[in-house]
């Protein structure tokens, strides 16, 4: 995998980042890493989130309306 990636920015986040790179004392690649760890902690929670409720949603019913009526005998 390559170590470069190139992107572009709105200027709004350069001058965003430029600052906060001052008050906070952090390079620029230090400030996006950090933000981009916490966008993919998120995401995944999302990710993990949103996977229980579609398992959740194939069925509606509680155990007793899910076996309601059915004859095992």
């Amino acid at each position: 995998m390559e170590d470069r990636i190139e992107f572009t920015l709105k200027p709004e986040t350069i001058e965003n980042l430029e600052a906060f790179s001052k008050i906070l004392d952090r390079s620029f690649s230090t400030i996006v890493e950090e933000a981009l760890e916490h966008y993919f902690v998120v995401e995944q929670q999302k990710l993990a989130e949103k996977g229980l409720a579609d398992e959740n949603a194939l069925t509606n019913l509680d155990y007793d309306e899910f076996w309601e009526g059915v004859d095992l005998d």
